[in-house]
């Protein structure tokens, strides 16, 4: 079995993540919406300059999953100020897990959750929060797998579609 390792995504890594986060975006999405709004949305929220001022944000964090050396997904958290949506600035912001289709069912999504997990333990987060959208039954069932639950719904532009995505959270117990 090949062995998955995880690696903090770096400013020397932009290309590879602008990479990883197109493909991965358009495995998951593309199918259920139109060419325009993806493109659009693709331009948007993977160019360069939008990456890399992600990438120097001190509140959000990036990591790769690598099989031999190859980057097979990713994950981007967010604490503080740097949430997406005003949430307790003390939680934890799943904003991203992304796995390259070819890598679905080998655990590799499971794995960025774990160091999702360990961040959040690591801050003290009350808990973890995301949004999912409504559409994507195969994350919604791996969240409510990994113990999350529905809070809240919002609205996320995708080009010029607002389409819904539910929020949900993982409250934490610290030892």
């Amino acid at each position: 079995m090949e062995t998955i390792q995880l690696k903090k995504v770096s400013l020397n890594d932009v290309e590879e993540l602008k990479s990883i986060g197109k493909q991965t975006f358009i495995e998951t999405f593309s199918a259920e919406n139109t060419e325009g709004n993806m493109q659009r949305y693709l331009d948007e929220g993977f160019s360069t300059e939008k990456i890399t001022q992600e990438l120097k944000e001190p509140y959000s964090y990036f990591y790769f999953a690598l099989i031999e050396g190859q980057v097979i997904g990713y994950l981007k958290v967010n604490t503080s100020e740097a949430q997406t949506e005003k949430q307790d600035n003390r939680a934890l912001e799943i904003e991203r897990i992304y796995v390259l289709r070819k890598f679905h069912g080998k655990k590799v999504g499971q794995m960025l959750y774990k160091k999702a997990l360990s961040i959040a333990q690591e801050i003290n987060a009350p808990y973890i929060w995301l949004g999912v959208w409504e559409k994507n039954p195969r994350a919604i069932n791996f969240y409510k797998k990994n113990g999350f639950i529905e809070f809240d719904k919002h609205i996320f532009k995708l080009g010029k579609d607002e389409q819904t995505d539910i929020m949900m959270k993982k409250l934490l117990i610290h030892k």
